[in-house]
């Protein structure tokens, strides 16, 4: 089975912005969800739309603006509300 990949933006802007907050919502969402088998979870070093950010990527399309506030609300909708 192939893994859903979601890529947080660490670079500068966006973990100075919130990601550094997100991540931590994000590994906690996936582990009360039981989605960590089917989820490739990592960062990456800049996404290039810095002035958009803070950016998520989930399943290659980009979402922005993103926040710990949210988070929870955008992973519901794609991986479905338990």
């Amino acid at each position: 089975m192939k893994k859903t990949e979601i890529v947080i933006c660490l670079g500068s802007s966006c973990f100075s912005r919130g990601n550094k907050m997100t991540i931590k919502v994000i590994q906690d969402y996936l582990t009360e969800n039981n989605l960590k088998d089917k989820i490739y979870f990592h960062g990456a070093h800049c996404l290039g739309k810095c002035d958009k950010g803070p950016l998520l990527q989930i399943g290659g399309k980009t979402y922005e603006n993103i926040t710990s506030d949210n988070v929870v609300h955008l992973l519901n909708s794609i991986f479905g509300e338990k």
